[in-house]
C-alpha cells in the first residue's frame, strides 16, 4: 500500500465499495485510508440483498458532495461506474479485484463470448480501467491479464496483495477434540468457486479413504454443489465465524489452499485468500503450483507446491507431508 500512500496523504478522501465493509479486502483498505488521508468518508450499506446493497450505494453517491480530493471506489467499481463523471477531475483510484468480464465469460461461463452481453461486460470493464487514475491489482498475474484484455496503460497498475486480518487470524495453540488427537489434521475451507476446485480437493480425499491415520475438515457450503465423499475420515462443516474458523485452522496440521482448478484461466492468476490466513497463522499450506502463488509465496517457509488438477498428485503430496519428519 506505500505505492499509494503520496496520493491519499493528508487528502480528504471516501472510500466507496459494494460489498460488505467487513470483507477481507475492504478491511485491508480502509485501515491504509484511516492511517494516511486527512479526511475520510466511507460509503457502503448494510443491506443483505446485494442488488438492494448496491442502489443503496447510488443513493448515497447522488447525495455525496463533491469535495473530496480522491475517490477510492473499492470492490466491483464497475457497479458505480457511472459516477465517474460526478467525480472527474479527482484523483481515482479503483480496486480491480475482479473482472465482469473475466469472471462471468470466462470463470463462470455464465454468457458466451459472441453474446452481445460479454461485449457490454468487456466494455464496462474497460471503461473503469481507461477512467481511473490509479488501478489497484491482486497479483502481477492478474495486472497483466488486464493490460492486455482491457487496453490498460501499464503505469497505472499497482499489485497490493491481500493482508489476513491478523487481530482474527494468528498463531495460537491447538485444542483437539479427543477423537482428533493422534489424527494428521487436513483442513480446507472455502466458498466453493469452480477455480477453486474443490472437486479436486474431494476427489483427493476419496482416493486416501482408507488412511485412518489422516482426517480431513472441509468447511463450506459443499452440499448439493459436489458429491462429496461419504468416509470415517472426513468431517463437512457448513460455514462458521472468522473466530471459529481460526480455532479450526488452528487445530489443523496441514491446511488446502489452491488454487487446484488447472482449467480456468484466472485460476493461475491469482492467490487464494486463504493462504494469507494460513500464512497469518503460520501453518503448512499446499499451494497449486501457479504463477500468481509463486510472486508472493516462492520460498516461503511451510508452503508446498501441487500439479494443479490432479487430485492423486494432491493426495499422494498429503501423504508425503504426513510422512515427513516435520509433522
Amino acid at each position: 500500500m506505500q505505492q499509494l500512500e503520496h496520493l491519499v496523504r493528508g487528502k480528504r478522501v471516501v472510500f466507496v465499495t459494494t460489498k460488505n465493509i467487513d470483507y477481507i479486502r475492504n478491511v485491508q483498505e480502509i485501515r491504509f485510508l484511516e492511517r494516511h488521508a486527512g479526511k475520510l468518508k466511507l460509503v457502503y450499506s448494510d443491506q443483505k440483498n446485494y442488488a438492494l446493497r448496491v442502489l443503496m450505494v447510488w443513493w448515497k453517491l447522488l447525495v455525496l458532495g463533491r469535495d473530496y480530493d480522491v475517490v477510492f471506489f473499492g470492490f466491483a467499481p464497475q457497479l458505480v461506474a457511472p459516477f465517474f463523471v460526478k467525480y472527474r477531475g479527482r484523483i481515482i483510484i479503483i480496486d480491480f479485484f475482479i473482472s465482469v468480464y473475466d469472471t462471468l465469460v470466462n470463470d463462470r461461463k455464465k454468457i458466451a463470448a459472441k453474446n452481445p452481453l460479454a461485449r457490454l461486460c468487456h466494455w464496462v470493464d474497460t471503461y473503469v480501467i481507461q477512467k481511473a487514475d490509479v488501478v489497484v491489482t491482486d497479483t502481477e498475474a492478474d495486472a497483466a491479464y488486464f493490460i492486455r484484455t482491457f487496453h490498460g496503460v501499464p503505469e497505472k497498475f499497482k499489485t497490493i496483495y491481500l493482508e489476513a486480518d491478523r487481530s482474527i487470524y494468528y498463531p495460537q495453540e491447538q485444542c483437539r477434540k479427543p477423537a482428533l488427537v493422534g489424527k494428521f489434521v487436513v483442513l480446507y475451507f472455502g466458498s466453493v468457486l469452480p477455480l477453486q476446485g474443490v472437486d479436486i480437493v474431494l476427489e483427493a480425499i476419496e482416493l486416501l479413504k482408507d488412511r485412518k491415520d489422516i482426517f480431513f475438515q472441509v468447511i463450506g457450503p459443499i452440499s448439493g454443489k459436489y458429491n462429496a465423499p461419504v468416509q470415517d475420515n472426513v468431517e463437512y462443516i457448513d460455514w462458521l465465524r472468522q473466530q471459529e474458523l481460526a480455532a479450526y485452522i488452528a487445530n489443523a496440521d496441514l491446511c488446502l489452499a489452491g488454487h487446484f482448478n488447472d482449467h480456468i484461466d484466472k485460476a493461475k492468476r491469482t492467490i487464494p485468500g486463504k493462504a494469507y490466513i494460513y500464512s497469518a497463522m503460520g501453518k503448512p499450506m499446499i499451494l497449486g503450483d501457479n504463477r500468481a502463488n509463486r510472486e508472493f509465496f516462492y520460498g516461503s517457509e511451510n508452503v508446498y507446491w501441487t500439479k494443479m488438477g490432479s487430485a492423486r498428485a494432491l493426495a499422494e503430496k498429503i501423504v508425503a507431508l504426513r510422512k515427513s519428519t516435520d509433522f
